[in-house]
């Protein structure tokens, strides 16, 4: 009989890897058709209603490549669509997102020292905002302000920047860039099912129907591919930084995560233009570095000290860890073996935060993330690494009985 523990963490792991898999379909089919789009030239002799065209070499063979800016005189007989990378990256990220941070939102989610909320007040709160960056975004797209590109995004980084400082004023430092991410990845696959398809589908329906089809369309569905474009490295960053605290754990993660969109932007204005002819702007890798320095000055500055209210009453599940058979020796074990480095200081030199934000110094800390110990210092030796510490295979049997008596006794109660 497989233990649940073990199988849900095998269910994290199979839809994370999905997860990784259409993220790198969609951004690779991306960033192709964006340079590809500011590669293309004109030449003599191109069909009518052509924008430009491309050779290009790949696989021992040439491909010759033309772009109609609105569509050819007639529909093809096949045409090729790029949609569901976007959307299965979207659909898998967010099924990662319930298994992660919402069936764990007392863990991951949640942080009562920075607001005090249930798991369903806080999940409330993370899809009205991710619903709400769609609404804002798109009504400033389709506003006055959509025609110029330049004050629609500067617009639109301020907004996020407010949203980086919002939502560390509500989550956990982990969960708050993460639903940074989640925001702005929202905007991009909405972008793609709510206006890039449908309005190459307008067209393709006019063609059908023998008409012209709107320039319009072409002109709406480049701005919002674009966007797509320059969000995709911050995107990919903010998924990234719950494995490292120093950037998600720190008094100023939100203004590094501010910095993060802006070396985005940097790094892809240099690709950008290189593509389209506008030779090498070494200067966007000066601004880049030096935003990156900014981020490393910003996540030197230590935590603030932990308010005396902090010793908040255990939830149900800390109260039936701590009570389960073998806590007051796993909790030695875990104090003399992992705590050096699991510190809100730690003691181990070159760590300068706990290692994925997760802190093992009181009771109530070792019985809140008492899955994690289990499966990586109890089912498997993970942890500690490479047994720095010389944790014995008894302390080891300790953790499993340990949770084993927990999870029995939950099963009693239900």
């Amino acid at each position: 009989m497989f233990e649940y523990p073990i199988v849900w963490e095998w269910l994290s792991f199979a839809v994370r890897w999905l997860h990784v898999i259409t993220a790198i379909a969609w951004i690779g089919s991306s960033f192709y058709f964006i340079a590809l789009d500011l590669g293309l030239r004109k030449a003599p002799g191109m069909p009518a209603g052509a924008h430009g065209e491309e050779w290009q070499v790949h696989g021992g063979g040439f491909y010759h490549i033309q772009k109609y800016l609105v569509a050819p005189e007639r529909l093809p007989e096949h045409l090729t669509w790029f949609k569901w990378e976007s959307y299965a990256t979207w659909l898998s990220g967010f099924a990662l997102m319930c298994i992660v941070y919402y069936v764990g939102a007392d863990l991951y989610l949640i942080d009562q020292d920075v607001l005090e909320l249930s798991s369903v007040q806080a999940i409330g709160i993370s899809l009205a905002s991710i619903v709400f960056g769609w609404l804002a975004y798109d009504g400033l797209c389709r506003s006055p302000l959509g025609r110029s590109s330049t004050g629609l995004m500067i617009v639109l980084f301020a907004i996020l920047v407010v949203m980086s400082w919002g939502y560390t004023q509500v989550f956990s430092g982990r969960a708050a860039m993460l639903h940074l991410g989640a925001f702005t990845a929202t905007i991009m696959t909405a972008n793609v099912f709510a206006i890039i398809i449908p309005n190459q589908k307008k067209v393709v329906e006019v063609l059908k129907a023998g008409g012209t089809p709107d320039p319009k369309y072409g002109v709406i569905a480049k701005q919002r591919s674009t966007h797509n474009n320059y969000l995709t490295l911050p995107v990919i960053f903010l998924m990234l930084s719950n494995h490292y605290p120093l950037a998600f754990a720190t008094p100023y993660n939100w203004l590094i995560a501010a910095l993060v969109f802006l070396m985005g932007v940097t790094i892809r204005h240099f690709f950008n233009t290189m593509h389209q002819g506008g030779g090498k702007l070494w200067w966007t890798w000066g601004a880049t570095a030096a935003l990156f320095a900014g981020a490393v000055w910003l996540s030197s500055f230590p935590a603030g000290e932990v308010a005396e209210e902090q010793q908040a009453a255990m939830t149900q599940t800390q109260q039936r860890f701590a009570a389960a058979a073998g806590f007051e020796q796993v909790s030695e074990t875990v104090l003399g073996r992992c705590s050096m480095c699991h510190a809100r200081e730690p003691a181990w030199d070159g760590i300068i935060h706990a290692p994925k934000g997760v802190v093992l110094e009181t009771p109530e800390q070792i019985a809140a993330n008492a899955r994690e110990i289990y499966l990586q210092a109890g089912h498997t030796n993970a942890m500690p690494p490479g047994n720095v510490s010389f944790m014995e295979d008894t302390e080891r049997r300790a953790i499993i009985d340990w949770y084993k008596d927990a999870m029995a006794g939950k099963e009693q109660k239900s």
